[in-house]
């Protein structure tokens, strides 16, 4: 479950009119700190990014669906599975009470915590902007 302040800053983001992946970006923040702080690890960048947008999703947080030309139908059915349950009841359910549940922080205690260090990060920065490609900057006079 996000921390009350990711929420309270994703809200305020809303607000103030940003774009709600900017607003995302406050959960995928504070799972980054959660494996740096080792309460649980990852296995690469890609998957707390994408923990991190779950969660958001689930906070009620109105992102838009994956790109279906590059994305599984298993990650296109759960984001979808998300945001209905954000739009349900945002930010009211518990995680981590079921069997399931304990069962995947305890398989992702195992994981490494160097998934998301500066420089993982500044690799997958760097690889995501490649796959989007050069952007034309025109000097304005």
């Amino acid at each position: 479950m996000p921390e009350k302040e990711t929420v309270e800053a994703a809200k305020r983001d809303l607000k103030e009119g940003k774009s709600p992946s900017t607003a995302a970006g406050e959960f995928v923040r504070e799972e980054i700190e959660h494996v740096r702080e080792g309460k649980h690890g990852v296995r690469s960048p890609k998957q707390a990014i994408a923990i991190g947008l779950s969660k958001a999703r689930r906070a009620g947080i109105p992102l838009d669906a994956p790109n279906p030309k590059t994305t599984s139908a298993a990650t296109r059915k759960k984001a979808a599975q998300d945001s209905r349950r954000g739009e349900e009841n945002p930010v009211t359910s518990e995680e981590g009470s079921t069997k399931r549940g304990k069962a995947r922080l305890k398989a992702m205690k195992r994981e490494p915590k160097s998934s998301v260090s500066h420089a993982a990060l500044s690799r997958q920065a760097k690889s995501a902007a490649r796959k989007r490609g050069q952007t034309v900057h025109r000097k304005s006079r």
